[in-house]
């Protein structure tokens, strides 16, 4: 919306007095600012709103899990869910008011980030209608994600329009690129798909997931407007991706969303993010890692994601295969639970770690 304040200032008699102040708002950088400012007070403002109507409708709240830390049965039982949708909120708003409108990227990253959240709300809603930590299938879920994701893959292909378009590019090489084809939109939807359930899987703890959403936004913000920009890619000797930057504007207001969600997120949790802020969080990070052909890269700067998502894995596989499992319980957060370590703990030494991925992963653009 602020956006358009440009355009009205060259186009409308009057206001061309006042275009020296707009041109501010030309800037990527400063419209970044602006939408976390409004993304964070947004969801102050209205968080406690929202909680307290999702309490009344949910009466219970999120069912625990029994098979779960039984520490969660006493800790956590009748905190309402669907927090997702104080972030969704804010992140759109926000969104709306400072990014470019004409900008393509930014539609089909929302587009992503809001489909995925609506198959996240729609299983919230079965678990607590029902009283089960079950939703709908999975399979179904799946299917509906990936149809989401190749959706905007192919969006993504179509308005690249050239060879890096379809091309996965490896990091730390100056001119190593995959030319995939049309595989590329199967490719990237994998990417999105297992972004969007990575960050689900990670969500089992209070602030656990929100705040390594926050650090990987912040990395691909800084990633969406350097590949954005033809002299600072030129210059760090990355691939140039014409419109990409205005991403950064809608990283932005994802961090300042997830702000105001910490605040009411953070231990004990008067809110839990449920599938409907993981899977829309996860989705948004997964489209903007392919928007930006930086695929390889989310898989660092999201590593905490990965590791929660593979100990599910191999503790699955270990068990159907030899009847023996690898941790005490999967996620891995719930394995360190076993062991002993305090909810503080675990979620703080994972925040150091999701630190340490992102500076690691955000080396990657020079080390080539």
């Amino acid at each position: 919306m602020f956006y358009w304040l440009i355009e009205l200032s060259n186009t409308v008699p009057g206001l061309g007095v006042l275009h020296p102040f707009l041109n501010v708002f030309r800037y990527i950088t400063f419209r970044t600012g602006g939408a976390m400012l409004t993304g964070a007070l947004f969801v102050f403002l209205f968080g406690p709103w929202i909680i307290d109507h999702l309490r009344i409708r949910q009466g219970k709240g999120q069912p625990i899990r029994t098979d779960g830390p039984q520490s969660h049965l006493l800790t956590k039982k009748g905190t309402p869910t669907m927090g997702g949708l104080m972030i969704l909120s804010g992140l759109v708003v926000a969104t709306l008011l400072w990014a470019n409108p004409l900008n393509p990227y930014v539609w089909i990253v929302l587009a992503v980030t809001l489909g995925f959240g609506f198959v996240g709300f729609y299983d919230d809603y079965l678990k607590v209608t029902k009283q089960t930590h079950s939703g709908f299938a999975g399979r179904i879920r799946l299917a509906i994600e990936a149809v989401i994701a190749i959706a905007a893959c192919y969006a993504l292909v179509r308005l690249g329009r050239d060879q890096l378009s379809s091309a996965l590019v490896i990091p730390f090489f100056k001119e190593v690129v995959l030319n995939l084809g049309w595989f590329f939109v199967l490719f990237g939807a994998f990417i999105i798909v297992g972004a969007g359930n990575a960050v689900n899987l990670t969500d089992g703890l209070d602030g656990l997931a929100i705040v390594p959403v926050m650090i990987a936004a912040l990395s691909f913000g800084l990633i969406a407007y350097l590949v954005g920009n033809a002299v600072f890619s030129d210059y760090l000797q990355i691939n140039y991706v014409p419109g990409t930057g205005e991403l950064a504007v809608l990283c932005g207001a994802v961090f300042g969303a997830g702000l105001g969600f910490l605040w009411f997120n953070a231990p004990p949790a008067s809110i839990f993010m449920g599938d409907t802020g993981s899977l829309a969080l996860g989705g948004m990070l997964g489209s903007i890692a392919v928007a930006v052909k930086h695929e390889i890269v989310l898989a660092v700067i999201g590593g905490l994601f990965v590791l929660e998502a593979v100990s599910v894995i191999v503790q699955v596989v270990s068990f159907k295969l030899t009847g023996k499992r690898v941790f005490r319980m999967a996620p891995i957060h719930h394995h360190f639970e076993q062991l002993g370590w305090t909810e503080p703990q675990i979620v703080i030494r994972f925040w150091i770690i999701s630190v340490m991925l992102a500076l690691a992963g955000l080396s990657t653009l020079k080390l080539r």
